[in-house]
């Protein structure tokens, strides 16, 4: 039968599919239920077999003729029969995935205001934009973040390159500046982070965040960047009056230091580091017992540790730690010493030394950090009486990277940089609770003139106004209907805080003005049709 069919295939082209299917039909022995689940077409329904059976009843002619006609009703058939499973999906549940979200029209109003205010900020003091990809090969991003490494996200590999998405801003700044052999830049940059990490919503922890970073690259004088970075930071945060708040700092060669006068084995620098930058999570018993239990210290090096990292202060605090009898011993920690001095002199020049706190408990777990480290903290002072405390951890960090840049580049060559990063998503929960308690209505368009008429068969005389309005520069709205009610149009205007409307009909028309209508006072006044532009940027600039 296989022959035949191969035969009749030859003969008459057009047969092809029903040619196609005969050949599967004839290899399984004539039996059409096995016939199937032949791989070219998938599970075929009844119907599409009647179609194809009816086709050989035919005279060769005919069959060409129609064959057009057949292919397509089989191939209808075949669909219909595979997309039925899907159709009966009834378990589907809509959602946004774990740790991410939907942002609403008024969020994204609150939203922007916050990355707006910020990037002013960062361009008030000089940073230039950047953008990088949402995802880095794989080997780019590794041995870059400790034990932090395990919540990066791999892409599925497609037949190419090993992908990750970034789990900050930092690397990909690094790996741009080795790449295009930068030595000094400062910028800013905007964008989404992913970390698979558990979310906690309600203190704007998420597995996709927006992060805000600045960072200084380049070889300069000690500390003058730093202190730069932690001004960036109070001006951000007292901008977006969040409430107090403290910043603390400290210097992973003072942490470094202190690991080696207490005989941690520098082998488990990193792991002991880890350990402490819980301490603002976590009591020093659960984070001795970490140390001690799971990470194979020795109890008396905790001990010593626990001595030293449980200390805060100020610049007096910075002087004791220079008489102390162990760390006075250890040159890392008096280089750490001596730049904090030096940091402190600077802060207290810039106004802004009683926001800051030297905190030994500081330790910040990524492992590309090599000097001043900080973190600021919001305190459980609300800036209202009203609002209730909400604990959303720190809101901005950062410090120094000396070595990152040196990671990337063939023979090592370093690029010193220090920098910081605000956290939109968890200063958003805080807003966003304060909008809750206030109830603040927050206008989602910035439409300025609303077009209406009173009058039918005008969407033409509208449709040329508001091309005047949009010309001269002016957001403007119009309703997307041939004969709005006038009631329907003003309500809109005050239902969205829209302040002026133009009203335009037949009356207007015939005089040559329009009607200037202030939607707060409901005072209308007639305006030429040449003075309308120049009248309404007039008003606009006096609100």
């Amino acid at each position: 039968m296989v022959l035949g069919v191969r035969l009749y295939s030859a003969l008459y082209p057009s047969w092809g599919p029903v040619c196609l299917l005969l050949r599967s039909f004839a290899s399984c022995s004539g039996n059409p239920a096995s016939c199937c689940t032949m791989p070219q077409l998938g599970l075929l329904h009844g119907r599409a077999w009647a179609v194809l059976f009816g086709q050989l009843r035919r005279p060769p002619g005919a069959v060409c003729i129609g064959a057009v006609h057949s292919h397509s009703q089989v191939a209808e058939a075949a669909l219909a029969t595979q997309l039925k499973p899907h159709q009966e999906k009834s378990n589907f549940i809509i959602k946004t995935p774990k740790g991410t979200r939907d942002l609403s029209p008024q969020q994204m109003v609150v939203r922007e205001k916050i990355i707006d205010m910020v990037v002013s900020c960062f361009k008030r003091h000089g940073a230039k934009g950047l953008d990088t990809p949402a995802f880095e090969l794989k080997e780019m991003l590794t041995e870059k973040y400790g034990e932090d490494s395990g919540l990066i996200y791999d892409l599925k590999d497609q037949g190419g390159e090993l992908l990750s998405l970034r789990y900050d801003l930092t690397v990909p700044f690094a790996r741009y500046l080795a790449m295009n052999k930068v030595k000094k830049m400062k910028r800013y940059h905007v964008g989404n982070v992913w970390r698979r990490e558990s979310p906690t919503i309600v203190q704007g922890r998420y597995r996709e965040f927006c992060q805000c970073d600045f960072d200084i690259a380049g070889q300069f004088d000690p500390m003058i960047p730093d202190a730069e970075c932690l001004k960036i930071m109070c001006e951000i945060l007292s901008g977006l009056q969040l409430g107090d708040f403290l910043i603390k700092v400290n210097d992973r060669r003072i942490l470094d230091g202190i690991f080696a006068v207490c005989g941690v084995p520098e082998s488990k620098f990193h792991a002991i580091c880890s350990s402490v930058d819980k301490l603002d999570k976590m009591s020093w018993k659960d984070v001795r017992h970490e140390m001690v239990a799971k990470k194979g210290l020795a109890a008396e090096m905790a001990d010593r540790i626990g001595d030293y990292v449980q200390c805060h202060g100020g610049v007096s605090l910075v002087e004791q730690m220079f008489q102390d009898p162990r760390l006075s011993q250890n040159k890392q920690a008096l280089e750490g010493l001596g730049d904090l001095k030096l940091l402190f002199e600077y802060l207290t020049l810039f106004g802004i030394a009683e926001k800051i706190s030297f905190d030994l408990s500081l330790a910040r777990g990524l492992d590309y950090y090599t000097g001043v480290i900080y973190e600021a903290v919001l305190l459980h002072t609300p800036a209202h009486a009203e609002e209730e405390p909400l604990n959303v951890g720190s809101v901005a960090a950062g410090g120094r990277y000396d070595g990152l840049v040196g990671m990337f580049d063939p023979k090592g060559h370093k690029v010193p940089c220090v920098g910081l990063s605000i956290g939109v998503e968890r200063i958003f929960s805080i807003v966003e609770q304060r909008m809750k308690t206030f109830g603040e209505n927050i206008r989602t368009t910035e439409t300025q003139v609303f077009v209406a008429t009173p009058q039918k068969n005008f969407l033409q005389e509208r449709l040329k106004l508001i091309a005047e309005l949009w010309d001269a520069g002016i957001k403007a709205e119009l309703m997307y209907k041939n004969n709005p009610k006038l009631l329907t149009q003003l309500h809109y205007c005050e239902n969205m805080g829209i302040p002026l409307v133009v009203i335009i009909g037949e009356q207007e028309l015939k005089e040559g003005v329009i009607k200037l209508r202030s939607v707060a006072s409901r005072e209308e006044v007639a305006i030429t049709r040449e003075n309308l532009v120049a009248e309404i940027q007039k008003r606009l600039s006096e609100s």
